[in-house]
């Protein structure tokens, strides 16, 4: 009976392997509202999570959790501060505006204290390969440390932080979560918060990379492989 935290792609591919890749049959779902400006990914975590309960062999329990008043402590960048949300890919060193200070640290504390009150062992987090670069709490570094600090907190009550797609780029993670059926039209990917995706941003063209190499169709798909190839050609 795992937590972990959810929205987008990594993490409803997360889902779908713990149920029917290591066979749990209880999951702890937590989606976090911290006033990030792409709040729309919440109401589509919920659509991710019902299609879970509808098609797949387990018992899955989603907390919407509200802790909005930490904004005013962590608003900076471009995700919960005022700084526009970038355009391009995540090589560019621009892209490190949207980092939210400490996000990570701060979502799955709040997770490990809610699995030793319900009573599990694990905690899952969905940092991937590509990641790396940009994002400091998405190494396997900081899992690993992350982990032993946790262990040192629980020690009555042990709670382990796991990252199984740690070593695995998004193409790989798309690739698995093909095979494993997520529904990836129902989930939300773009820092923006409109009612389309921007197509612009760098997770909305890793999104499209990710399914560009792996030969599928997401929604807005012309229009998002013709932007794509833009910031592609601008780059080279």
């Amino acid at each position: 009976m795992p937590v972990l935290t959810m929205s987008g792609i990594d993490k409803s591919t997360l889902l779908w392997y713990l149920i029917k890749e290591l066979r749990y049959k209880n999951v702890h779902v937590l989606t976090f509202n911290y006033k990030q400006r792409n709040v729309k990914e919440i109401e589509h975590a919920k659509l991710v999570v019902e299609h879970a309960r509808e098609n797949l062999n387990a018992e899955i329990e989603h907390k919407i959790v509200d802790i909005t008043g930490i904004h005013e402590l962590i608003a900076r960048g471009a995700l919960t501060g005022n700084e526009e949300i970038p355009v391009g890919f995540y090589t560019d060193e621009i892209q490190k505006v949207t980092i939210v200070p400490n996000r990570n640290m701060i979502l799955l504390a709040i997770a490990v204290g809610y699995a030793i009150k319900v009573k599990t062992k694990k905690v899952f987090h969905a940092a991937h390969k590509s990641d790396y670069a940009i994002y400091p709490d998405c190494r396997k570094e900081f899992v690993k440390a992350l982990d032993t600090a946790v262990y040192l907190a629980t020690i009555f009550e042990p709670v382990e932080v796991k990252a199984p797609f740690v070593d695995m780029t998004k193409v790989k993670v798309v690739k698995l979560g093909l095979k494993l059926g997520v529904p990836y039209e129902l989930t939300w990917s773009c820092y923006k918060g409109g009612e389309r995706p921007c197509l612009k941003c760098p997770t909305c063209l890793e999104r499209t990379e990710a399914f560009l190499l792996k030969n599928i169709s997401d929604e807005e798909w012309k229009r998002a492989v013709e932007i794509y190839e833009k910031f592609k050609r601008l780059t080279s």
